[in-house]
């Protein structure tokens, strides 16, 4: 981006903060040069972490709060006590017009709870959903609602669709996206209820994107349609499955190499196309949801992430500026 910008950084959220934040900072600052960041956090931990990045320190703005909000707290609780934590006061940033967006490992009921009481929802769309890209076999996808709304209608589902669509046309640049509701079966009787009746509602409708049907588990990997549309329950099982089964053949692939003499040394001639294979599914590549449906952008980052996954949350965060 030539133009310079603002993002909110929630430097207490996290397994691993503020030491993560700043790390990920780092990284993003290389990436894009002409962002600042606005850090909210304790300045006793923070300051001694900019010590040895005098350029990082040149465009960070510290704003001290010994409160957060803890992993384990009630999005209720956040709500009423934590009016002056790191995470709503980064989110106060944003609503005042001081930062673009915001972008928290956190806690995230809270932060969900939170960006919809300060920032509301934009017109007609009743919830916020969590939105991410997926790797598949033709590129990237979008899924949502990845946990935001275990429960959902069908009108639910359909904004849900709606949003993932304009974010695939103008992130992913996908002049006419497809869309889909993932289901147990792709033939037209299976589903619950508020899943046959979206899908009636998007058939029914003159929408700008072309409502494929339901799809079904493997077509996450296939790269069926441009957006997986799913309430918060399946859809964060699903990615949660997807991330799992990842790892699982990860580590199959790591034992199998070190099973023998021979196999050490094809792992030696096969390791640049490994290395490949491994930059292409590296969860971090893919780190930081999106909460669509609010007035104001949010970025959610994995809370176990590690400085690389959380600058590719910031990433994300600027893209979503940027489109």
């Amino acid at each position: 981006m030539s133009q310079r910008l603002t993002i909110a950084l929630d430097a207490m959220g996290g397994d691993n903060a503020p030491e993560i934040v700043i790390d990920g900072a780092v990284r993003a600052r290389e990436r894009f040069p002409n962002v600042q960041f606005l850090l909210f956090g304790d300045q006793a931990r923070i300051d001694p972490l900019l010590v040895p990045h005098a350029k990082l320190r040149e465009v960070v703005t510290i704003r001290h709060t010994e409160e957060y909000v803890s992993s384990e707290e009630k999005p209720s609780v956040a709500l009423r006590q934590g009016r002056q934590s790191s995470m709503q006061l980064a989110i106060n940033a944003v609503k005042e017009g001081e930062a673009a967006g915001v972008v928290s490992a956190g806690n995230t009921g809270a932060l969900m709870a939170m960006s919809k009481i300060t920032l509301k929802m934009l017109p007609g769309i009743a919830r916020p959903a969590i939105a991410a890209l997926l790797p598949t076999r033709l590129g990237e996808s979008v899924m949502l609602d990845l946990g935001a709304n275990v429960e959902c209608d069908a009108d639910n589902l359909v904004q849900f669709g709606m949003l993932g669509a304009a974010y695939a046309r103008t992130v992913l640049g996908r002049e006419r996206p497809t869309v889909g509701l993932l289901n147990v079966g792709a033939e037209e009787i299976k589903g619950g209820e508020h899943v046959q009746q979206a899908a009636a509602l998007f058939r029914g409708a003159t929408l700008p994107f072309d409502f494929h049907g339901f799809v079904e588990g493997d077509d996450l990997g296939a790269g069926t349609v441009d957006v997986f549309v799913a309430d918060g329950f399946t859809g964060n099982v699903a990615l949660k499955a997807v991330e799992g089964t990842v790892s699982l053949y990860t580590e199959y692939l790591r034992q199998s190499f070190r099973s023998s003499i021979l196999s050490r040394l094809a792992y030696i001639l096969a390791k640049p196309g490994f290395n490949k294979m491994r930059a292409r599914i590296d969860p971090r590549r893919y780190n930081g949801a999106t909460f669509l449906g609010l007035n104001g952008i949010v970025v959610k980052s994995h809370g176990g992430t590690d400085g690389f996954g959380f600058a590719n949350a910031i990433g994300v965060a600027v893209d979503m500026v940027a489109n």
